[in-house]
């Protein structure tokens, strides 16, 4: 395994979710006939852009990441000015921000701002040549209402659809997340099965707790300091809960005879360590069987995202967890070993973001969900202030635990 192969697969896994993610918005966001400005793979930067007649797709720098930008998604209330900005602009037909400004009487700052929205909007866009002068998209008279103006020009955004709209397509990344999981494991499993991990001992690792204390293969693992584990992953949860250097009681099943041992665990990449290995048995579904299987997964990944939120089981889930360098090296395995290895790994990994991104944290798609909730509730919007305050403690909250993940990636990538 290279390095080059790693981030090659890394980038490659990343731009798969992305553009799941992300053409999920953009096909309920066409689907509503709200304007789309671009679609692009990677986080914001110098990029690769392709315009064709109604919006620029295109790949940045940094290929990690990645966003649709939609028309109409300002946070805050719109400027009373609109309107008659609108109306100004359409009936001289072409303005820049000092002449906007000198027209409807505001400061040039302001005039700006308003060129923006309604550029954002498409109801105005830049002179050829000239990306401080615009002209209007509209035509308009002396008589023309401006509310019926700029409600002409609000209809293609996501500002002027109605709140079951937006919300649908909010939640429309996170839709195509499940669904596309869902599928993916429920094929994986109809063609090929799966493997059943067993708490039975199938190897026993040589110089490690479990060869000193005589464990055999065929032993069968039933508790660890008196709590029961009826699976693989239940000891495995329940061994990392102890620190290495812990002294436990282990119970096992030997030809149906309990037996007790008192053991030390030992250190492996910083975690408690035993050294036995499970038995793996091949089970076969049908397709009802698979589906019921795949959507199993959905239950066990919003537990798993649940332990982030426990005080008593963060480090475990942090432990359970890969960031973009774990993601990367599983994803640079799986790719070598077998297609359906990989596409296994990518449902599972799309799950995982579409339920990281139903959360009701700004700035992810829950917590944009909960704003528009909280604004229908209201009946008007959250002021700019407090909704670009909300976004940035939880962009604060999500890039530190980001961070966190990432570095628990290279200590044991290092370890």
């Amino acid at each position: 395994m290279t390095v080059v192969t790693t981030v090659f697969w890394g980038i490659v896994t990343f731009s798969i979710l992305v553009i799941l993610h992300e053409g999920g918005h953009f096909l309920a966001a066409r689907a509503f006939k709200i304007k789309v400005h671009e679609f692009m793979i990677g986080l914001p930067g110098p990029a690769i852009r392709i315009t064709t007649k109604n919006m620029t797709w295109g790949i940045t720098a940094i290929p990690l990441g990645g966003y649709v930008r939609i028309a109409g998604m300002e946070p805050g209330p719109e400027d009373e000015l609109l309107g008659p900005a609108l109306k100004s602009i359409s009936i001289t037909g072409r303005a820049d921000a000092a002449s906007l400004a000198r027209m409807i009487g505001v400061e040039r700052d302001r005039a700006s701002a308003l060129l923006a929205t309604l550029a954002d909007w498409g109801a105005i866009e830049a002179t050829p040549n000239d990306d401080a002068s615009y002209v209007s998209l509209h035509t308009a008279t002396v008589d023309t209402d401006e509310h019926e103006l700029l409600s002409a020009a609000r209809a293609i955004t996501f500002r002027g659809a109605k709140t079951w709209k937006r919300i649908t397509v909010l939640t429309a990344g996170v839709a195509v997340n499940m669904l596309t999981a869902i599928l993916t494991f429920t094929f994986v499993f109809a063609i090929w099965g799966y493997y059943l991990v067993m708490p039975v001992v199938s190897e026993v690792m040589p110089n490690t707790p479990a060869e000193t204390i005589g464990l055999q293969v065929g032993d069968t693992l039933s508790a660890i300091d008196g709590v029961q584990v009826d699976s693989w992953q239940a000891f495995s949860e329940t061994v990392a809960t102890f620190d290495p250097g812990t002294d436990v009681t282990i119970t096992v099943l030997r030809d149906s005879t309990p037996l007790t041992f008192d053991v030390t665990l030992a250190a492996k990449n910083g975690r408690a360590y035993l050294g036995v290995a499970p038995t793996w048995t091949h089970i076969k579904l049908s397709v009802a069987g698979a589906l019921g299987e795949s959507l199993s997964y959905v239950g066990l990944v919003f537990k798993a995202i649940g332990g982030f939120f426990q005080p008593a089981t963060f480090q475990q889930s942090v432990g359970q967890s890969a960031g973009i360098v774990g993601i990367s090296i599983m994803a640079a395995e799986a790719a070598t070993t077998s297609p359906l290895d990989y596409a296994f790994l990518i449902a599972l990994l799309s799950l995982s973001l579409g339920a990281m991104n139903i959360l009701p944290i700004p700035p992810l798609d829950g917590g944009k969900v909960l704003v528009e909730v909280i604004e229908r509730i209201m009946g008007r919007s959250l002021s700019r202030s407090i909704s670009i305050g909300l976004s940035a403690a939880g962009a604060l909250l999500l890039f530190s635990f980001i961070g966190y993940i990432m570095y628990a990636d290279i200590a044991r990538l290092v370890g």
